[in-house]
Formats: C-alpha cells, structure tokens, sequence
C-alpha cells in the first residue's frame, strides 16, 4: 500500500432525489462500473444508502491525487448525469494532503471539499 503521505481517502455524500432511487441505483452501478474499467489507482469505491434510502455516501481511496483526478476525468459524465438528474447537495470530505491542482480542479468543479492532513495513525 502506497505510504499515507501520497495516499488519499474521501468521503463524499449526496441526497437522493425523490422517487429517482431506481435511477440513481443504475446511475451509481455505471460509476462503478467506469472505475473498475478505467481506475487502476482506485483502491476503494463503496457506494452506501442511508436507512430511509433519501442520502448517499461514497467511501473512497487513491493512490495519490493523481490517481484521483484521473477518475474525476475518468467519471465526467456518468457523475456529470448523477447530478444533474438523480442526486443533491454534494459534498466531500478529503482525508491526506492533496495537490494544489486537485484542490484547483475541484474548486472550478464547484465542489465543496474539506480537507483534512494525516496527523498520525497505525502505519
């Protein structure tokens, strides 16, 4: 496993427009889908409902903020059509020290993140 000072894990969540579960449920296997095909620095993909089915979260993990802005390129437009039809009120949270230009390219994105940098864990 890369050392935690490249590696990136992420936390993204979404609500659910009404009555477009169904859709969004195929919307979020076409994301999966895109990654296991095109992502060979995704180490973590996993998509969650919430017990009432109205809210999402993604748990994410990358190599490095390269691997993460090739999947952010990767899932253009199957994320571009998630939001666009099926899911609200995106938000993410970034744990690691990404790279300005991750940082750039989700801000022009218009995507809230916050960050968080590694103080210290198991490895």
């Amino acid at each position: 496993m890369p050392p935690m000072s490249k590696k990136l894990q992420l936390s993204a969540r979404m609500k659910i427009r009404d009555g477009k579960l169904d859709e969004f449920k195929r919307q979020a296997a076409m994301c999966i889908l895109q990654v296991k095909e095109k992502d060979p620095g995704t180490l973590q993909y996993d998509w969650f409902l919430n017990s009432d089915k109205t809210e999402c979260e993604v748990r994410e993990a990358y190599e490095s903020s390269e691997a993460l802005l090739a999947h952010m390129s990767n899932l253009r437009e199957p994320l571009g059509i998630l939001f666009e039809q099926y899911a609200t009120d995106h938000s993410v949270v970034l744990y690691g020290d990404p790279s300005p230009e991750l940082i750039q390219t989700a801000k022009t994105r218009g995507v809230e993140v916050r960050t968080y940098s590694f103080l210290q864990g198991l490895d």
